[in-house]
């Protein structure tokens, strides 16, 4: 008798496929729900297994997919996580032998980090004018305070904040309060008018600017690109939650294009399991990312982006394990 064990999310598909392949005759003979294989499994993720018997092994089909070679394991593993499989592939052809056999999440890590450098921005300085754009929701205003009061309270380096937001009265104050407790200039910027007044007065300090969480559909949205394209003193980041759908995500780079975003924050990473079904679309738009998001704490919850933590966040490893590695 012939015995097979079929692996899915769902028992019922792990049936579909039995019976598909073994045949309508094939008999169950257990189900069990067991680790994920790879490394979601060593994080708790579980799936389905069915065991199911036939008379005969099924005649093999024609296989025209190159043979199996010794990257396979590790492109399934990556694959299982989310990635697509030419960067899944590009990852295993960087591993060397050694490192491919049994790939530690370490490895894995590591090798994904070298695909993923060029996404780092590495920023250190600021722009004399550092403007957050993005649609409601994301955590713009949080972002903004949580690398004001980092700056203030980690190098006594002042950042001035203004709140271009002439529609959410709770933003401006909640800014405002911060601004208060660690001693930053701050000032309110309600109309476009007023916005483009206040990027070309000269400042001491750089300023982090919180704009209207406009609606990517919001005709008004286009007077404030108006303001930001072109200015040579500003730079614009593009504010998008990490658990944004790929399809949705894709609709917010392109009704923000005109603004001509040079970098993009990611927020919320706290709220999705990988960052993997955003990793083709960032890497074809090819925007640097100057900071993950991780939560709500000020400023706890904020770390500029480095190519090993935006690895981390695709496997789906929590960053303070990166961070304190």
């Amino acid at each position: 008798m012939y015995l097979k064990r079929y692996r899915n999310q769902h028992v019922r598909e792990a049936l579909r496929a039995a019976k598909e392949e073994l045949g309508p005759a094939a008999l169950v003979l257990s189900t069990a729900r067991v680790p994920v294989q790879g490394w979601r499994g060593w994080l708790g993720a579980r799936e389905m297994e069915l065991t199911a018997a036939a008379e005969r092994e099924p005649a093999p089909e024609p296989r025209h997919e190159r043979a199996a070679g010794p990257n396979d394991e590790v492109v399934a593993r990556l694959m299982a996580g989310g990635l697509d499989a030419g960067l899944a592939d590009e990852i295993a052809a960087g591993l060397s032998a050694n490192r491919r056999r049994g790939a530690s999440l370490h490895n894995l890590r590591s090798a994904l980090a070298t695909r993923l450098s060029a996404l780092a921005a590495n920023d250190e300085d600021y722009a004399p004018a550092e403007v957050f754009i993005g649609p409601p929701g994301v955590g713009k205003t949080t972002t903004i305070a949580k690398i004001a009061t980092q700056e203030r309270a980690r190098r006594g380096k002042r950042l001035e904040l203004i709140a271009a937001d002439g529609f959410r009265i709770g933003a401006v104050e909640q800014l405002r309060m911060y601004a208060d407790i660690i001693g930053a200039q701050f000032q309110v910027a309600r109309t476009p008018e007023e916005l483009d007044r206040v990027l070309s007065t000269p400042r001491r300090h750089p300023v982090l600017v919180d704009t209207a969480g406009q609606s990517i559909d919001d005709g008004g949205r286009r007077e404030l690109m108006d303001v930001l394209a072109g200015r040579r003193n500003v730079r614009t980041h593009l504010v998008i939650a990490a658990d944004t759908p790929a399809a949705t995500a894709r609709r917010v780079f392109d009704a923000y294009d005109p603004a001509r975003p040079a970098r993009l924050v990611l927020t919320k990473l706290d709220e999705t399991g990988s960052l993997s079904p955003l990793v083709g679309l960032l890497r074809e738009r090819r925007i640097p990312i100057s900071y993950l998001g991780t939560g709500q704490r000020v400023p706890e919850d904020l770390n500029r982006a480095t190519a090993q933590l935006l690895a981390a966040s695709v496997l789906g490893e929590p960053t303070n394990a990166v961070l304190h590695a």
